[in-house]
């Protein structure tokens, strides 16, 4: 009697990982890139589309906490707008007060995580609307503190967190230090959500936050936790952003849809409940990815806004399809 449930129980887990859309979207939408260019088959190269790709994945790895919850963060990408300007200014091409500075940027993002989070939880106003006003908030600040127009200099010291390149690395050749802090940010989020108590919380939370509160989990400290690490994400794509491309006024334009739709394209259920970090992962490489293949193929870049909009819709409709069926 005993055995029968653990016999029955063992295949379930293969399934989970076999039907993770993220990852069968982004083997065919790679294998496509490849088929165009075949030296993306190539360490190197892969190595780079990881570089590329790692704020991305980044954000939607903090979007994922949010989302798990039952909400959204609107603000990501002003956060790290404002992040690039912030650094230009206070660093100024000193490169002796980049680490200082570096500090102060996570500490203004998880300023910014906090305020969201105590607005969603406390006032109970619903997170698109707070995030949505922190984001044309954090938005004004920066262009008003920079006055509209990229201003200062980043020094190499800081640009290297983005394009720093490792030579002559075992198997892969080149080994982008980008690369590493995504794998460091990724096996941190993985933990929070698989290795602490958080990630129970959170899934609960997100699938009915009535039953979690009366059940006794903090549902309020919950929330504002998630908010926080999205702002944590959005400091560090921010900082590699930076590195990347140096100083721009739109440098996070539009990635918090981004970031949503890399989560939805991985199989996380909006208004939560639903997900994990690989979606998450596989979802923002997906997206990359397609992206990619739609510059390989001379399309126009204003597609992109089309193809995510389709994407959310896509994502809400099948929401309201699942509640459905389980009503």
């Amino acid at each position: 009697m005993t055995t029968a449930p653990q016999a029955s129980a063992l295949p379930r887990r293969p399934a989970r990982i076999a039907l993770n859309a993220g990852l069968v979207i982004f083997v065919v939408l790679y294998a496509a890139i490849a088929f165009l260019q075949p030296n993306y088959l190539e360490p190197g190269l892969f190595m780079n589309f990881l570089r590329r790709a790692a704020p991305l994945v980044i954000l939607a790895c903090g979007q994922l906490y949010v989302i798990l919850t039952g909400g959204f963060d609107l603000s990501m990408g002003a956060v790290a707008t404002l992040v690039v300007l912030a650094a230009s200014i206070l660093i100024n091409g000193d490169p002796e007060t980049t680490w200082a500075v570096i500090g102060a940027l996570y500490v203004m993002g998880i300023a910014v995580g906090l305020v969201n989070g105590l607005v969603v939880a406390f006032l109970k106003v619903p997170s698109i609307i707070a995030t949505l006003g922190a984001m044309l908030s954090v938005n004004g600040l920066a262009l008003a503190w920079s006055g509209g127009a990229a201003r200062g200099d980043l020094p190499e010291n800081f640009r290297n967190l983005g394009r720093l390149v490792l030579r002559d690395v075992p198997f892969v050749g080149t080994l982008p230090l980008a690369v590493i802090v995504l794998l460091g940010f990724v096996a941190i989020a993985w933990w929070g959500l698989n290795g602490t108590v958080y990630g129970k919380r959170a899934l609960v939370v997100g699938d009915n936050p009535r039953a979690a509160e009366l059940a006794g989990t903090p549902v309020a400290a919950t929330r504002i936790l998630a908010f926080v690490v999205s702002a944590v994400s959005a400091v560090t794509a921010g900082i590699l952003l930076g590195g990347f491309s140096g100083v721009s006024v739109n440098a996070g334009e539009g990635l918090e849809l981004q970031a949503i739709a890399a989560c939805v394209i991985g199989g996380a259920q909006l208004l939560g409940g639903r997900g994990s970090v690989w979606s998450a992962v596989f979802g923002a490489l997906s997206l990359f990815a397609l992206f990619t293949l739609l510059n390989l193929l001379g399309l126009p870049q204003a597609l992109r806004d089309s193809i995510q909009g389709a994407i959310l819709i896509a994502a809400v409709g099948a929401t309201v399809w699942r509640g459905r069926r389980r009503a």
